[in-house]
């Protein structure tokens, strides 16, 4: 056995201590965590983000700013795309396959058979690894809801982030907006600062509720601060004053926002986190992929028509699709293109409100099922989904049958400009395409 297949073993086995893949519950990992010593105890100041939409790029501007003022950042999000790896980076880099091993081992151990689901037994590992290597911050994404989530075991964040509460894990978190929010703004705790992004009143409602139960200041979006994009310029506003900044390095009017709930958190968490300096340049250099990411190598871009423009986009709910469809429709006033859609998706989430975000706007869409992924839709059913969202629309046997079926239908030889395919519609689409075309 290889070192590179070694941790996957060991996962697949830690899959099998507990019969439901998600359990909300504190008690598993609190007695886990007690066992290891509570190494949740002894971090860095953390950066506790939650939300449906947009938590995942708040993690990762607030991970390049801090790193471009020369500070060593801890981690955390969930899920990966392409390995497990990539949901455990220690000072700047994602941890190494025999850490990772050998930290697995050893919850595994200390954990001893007991039930324990494979978020929060990989969370103890997470949380081991954090405390045993050094460190100025600690940037913590949630993995499901807020209150019973395995990362809220921190006591005491530097900050707390909630992100846009929407309609998304209805299985597990019920379908109203304002239940949602409260089992998000579990993550606020009393003494902690919150920040709080763009929110529906319902939601925002339940999380102000929360804050002032305990007594914690909120600094919300558009109220007591505000990101917008003015003359080719990304301009941050709040009570100190305003920032005018270059445009971050992430596509789409949604990542500006996201942008300005980060760069909030880092100057209301401390003081000496919030340079100007260093947000110009986390804004240049922020990485997140599988977020509207320009794909311009392997076989997809191979099979496409040439001169095609390829984005990746892993939003999987109607807020998503509706972010991203809007920075498309931006794409789409700076250079007019023809848009295809290839979309997978969840049997779980909403495939017709997710695709009636492109009506008007994509001109067909080829349905897949995501390879290699049992809880994804059919080709089939996806494809009604999209008949019933107003979509012209066809399915496809996999993703270069979508890449050929696309080629076919564009019109280059008639002067039509070269089509833009966005790949969308689920995280495990956008790490599998990432698997396949690096």
């Amino acid at each position: 056995m290889t070192l590179a297949t070694r941790s996957d073993v060991i996962l697949e086995r830690l899959l099998a201590l507990h019969p439901k893949k998600i359990d909300l519950a504190l008690d598993r990992i609190r007695r886990l965590l007690a066992a290891l010593g509570d190494p949740q105890d002894r971090l860095p100041p953390v950066i506790h983000v939650a939300g449906t939409n947009g938590k995942g790029s708040v993690c990762a501007f607030s991970r390049a700013m801090l790193e471009a003022q020369g500070l060593r950042v801890h981690m955390h999000i969930s899920p990966h795309l392409v390995r497990f790896h990539e949901r455990i980076r220690l000072a700047g880099d994602l941890i190494g396959e025999e850490e990772l091993c050998d930290t697995l081992i050893e919850v595994e151990r200390v954990n001893d058979g007991a039930p324990i689901t494979f978020f929060e037994i990989t969370a103890a590992a997470m949380f081991l690894s954090f405390a045993r290597h050094p460190a100025d911050a600690v940037v913590l994404e949630v993995g499901l809801g807020g209150t019973f989530d395995a990362t809220n075991v921190v006591k005491h964040p530097a900050m707390t982030v909630i992100q846009p509460v929407g309609l998304d894990h209805l299985e597990f978190l019920g379908n109203d907006l304002a239940g949602i929010a409260r089992e998000k703004a579990g993550i606020i705790k009393k003494g902690s600062r919150l920040v709080v992004g763009p929110q529906d009143d319902a939601a925002l409602n339940e999380i102000l509720s929360r804050a002032d139960r305990l007594s914690v200041s909120a600094f919300v979006f558009n109220q007591d601060f505000a990101a917008r994009q003015e003359h080719g310029r990304m301009v941050y506003e709040d009570g100190d004053g305003l920032l005018d900044l270059p445009l971050p390095k992430l596509i789409g009017r949604h990542q500006i926002e996201n942008a300005g709930v980060a760069i909030a958190a880092l100057r209301h968490a401390r003081k000496s986190w919030g340079h100007d300096a260093a947000i110009e340049r986390g804004l240049a250099t922020v990485d997140w992929p599988g977020r509207l990411q320009r794909l311009h190598q392997g076989p997809l871009v191979e099979a496409a028509p040439k001169g095609a423009e390829i984005w990746l986009d892993g939003g999987h709910n109607p807020h998503c699709a509706a972010a991203v469809s809007r920075a498309i429709a931006d794409l789409e006033e700076r250079g007019e293109r023809p848009l295809y859609l290839i979309c997978g998706m969840l049997r779980t989430k909403d495939a017709v409100g997710f695709l009636n975000a492109f009506r008007g706007l994509a001109r067909h869409v080829v349905t897949v099922e995501i390879p290699g992924e049992p809880a994804s839709l059919g080709a089939g059913a996806l494809y009604d989904a999209a008949r019933e969202a107003g979509l012209d629309a066809a399915p496809g046997e996999d993703l270069e049958d979508a890449m050929l079926q696309i080629a076919a239908r564009t019109h280059m030889d008639r002067g039509e400009a070269p089509p833009r395919v966005l790949i969308c519609g689920s995280l495990y689409l956008a790490g599998r395409v990432l698997a396949e075309n690096r």
